[in-house]
C-alpha cells in the first residue's frame, strides 16, 4: 500500500449499520476535517485530471461536490455539477437509471459543456456505477467528451466497474482506494 493510501484509509471511518442494518458505510467526513488528508486527496485527483488531459471536472450529487470543486481549482479547469432532478434552474438536460429498487434522475446544464471539452467525473465511492454510468451518458448527450472517471473508493464488492467500464469506452478508471 501507498503512503498515499494508507493516509487517505486511516481516516476514513466504518459506521455498522448506517443507512441501515447490515450496511458498513464508508464515513469520508474525518478525511475531509484533515487538512493534509484531504490535501493529499485533491492532488492525486488533480493528477488524473492533467493526465488524462481534462477541460472540465463533473462532480456528482453530493460528496462529488466536495471532491470536485478543489480538483477543478487545483488543476486548473471548469467545475460543472451533476445534480439530483430538479435541482438545477433553466434548461438541463436529464438521465434515469436503474436503481436496486427503483430508479433515480440526474440533470446537467448542457451548455456548460461544449464539444471541445474533455471531462473528468469525479466522485467519493464507485459502488453499483449507476450514477456515474448515467453521468457518462449525459456528458456524452451534452456533446463533450469523457476523459475519465476518479474515485476516491471503489467498492469492489459491488462490481460497479463491471457496469461503468463498458460506458468509459476506453477511458480510464481511477480509484485510489479499493475496498
Amino acid at each position: 500500500m501507498t503512503d498515499i493510501s494508507e493516509l487517505l484509509l486511516s481516516k476514513i471511518r466504518d459506521v455498522a449499520d448506517y443507512p441501515e442494518p447490515g450496511v458498513m458505510f464508508k464515513d469520508i467526513t474525518p478525511l475531509l476535517a484533515d487538512p493534509a488528508a484531504f490535501t493529499a486527496l485533491t492532488d492525486a485527483l488533480a493528477e488524473v485530471a492533467d493526465r488524462t488531459g481534462a477541460t472540465k471536472v463533473v462532480g456528482l450529487e453530493a460528496r462529488g461536490f466536495i471532491l470536485g470543486a478543489p480538483v477543478a481549482v487545483r488543476a486548473g479547469v471548469g467545475f460543472v455539477p451533476v445534480r439530483k432532478a430538479g435541482k438545477l434552474p433553466g434548461a438541463t438536460l436529464s438521465q434515469a437509471y436503474d436503481l436496486e429498487y427503483g430508479s433515480a434522475e440526474i440533470e446537467i446544464h448542457a451548455e456548460d459543456l461544449s464539444g471541445s471539452d474533455r471531462v473528468l467525473v469525479v466522485d467519493d465511492v464507485l459502488a453499483t456505477g449507476g450514477t456515474a454510468e448515467a453521468s457518462i451518458q449525459l456528458i456524452r448527450r451534452a456533446g463533450a467528451q469523457v476523459s475519465g472517471l476518479a474515485v476516491l473508493m471503489e467498492l469492489g464488492f459491488l462490481s460497479g466497474r463491471a457496469r461503468v467500464e463498458p460506458a468509459l469506452a476506453g477511458a480510464p478508471l481511477t480509484s485510489l482506494l479499493t475496498v
